[in-house]
């Protein structure tokens, strides 16, 4: 299963090839931060067909991946469009850089963290 994987803003995106999969197959959960994604792509042939050529792979395809502390995995959004399972995950706000205040010597100062 080939993914791609980036952060775009606020949200942790990856993408998973799954062409002629049937999204009622897709099934994703997460335990301790870790992503499991299974999909099962089965024959077009109807039983009792006599198969002359079978080059695209069918059966069950599992993909775990290993996701970092700073994402908020209680938020997941999927999405599955021409093929592509698409995840957006959000950045957990504890990890999201802040502004801190330091005060002191008679004036304010702001830094970024």
């Amino acid at each position: 299963m080939q993914m791609d994987a980036y952060r775009s803003g606020d949200d942790f995106i990856v993408h998973f090839d799954l062409p002629g999969i049937d999204p009622e197959s897709i099934d994703l959960d997460v335990e301790r931060n870790v992503l499991n994604v299974r999909a099962e792509r089965r024959s077009p042939a109807p039983e009792g067909a006599e198969v002359v050529v079978t080059e695209r792979p069918t059966g069950t395809f599992t993909r775990q991946l290993f996701l970092g502390e700073t994402l908020d995995t209680e938020r997941i959004d999927a999405s599955y469009d021409a093929g592509v399972l698409t995840l957006r995950i959000p950045v957990a706000e504890q990890a999201k850089p802040r502004r801190i205040q330091i005060s002191g010597g008679g004036s304010r100062k702001q830094l970024n963290s």
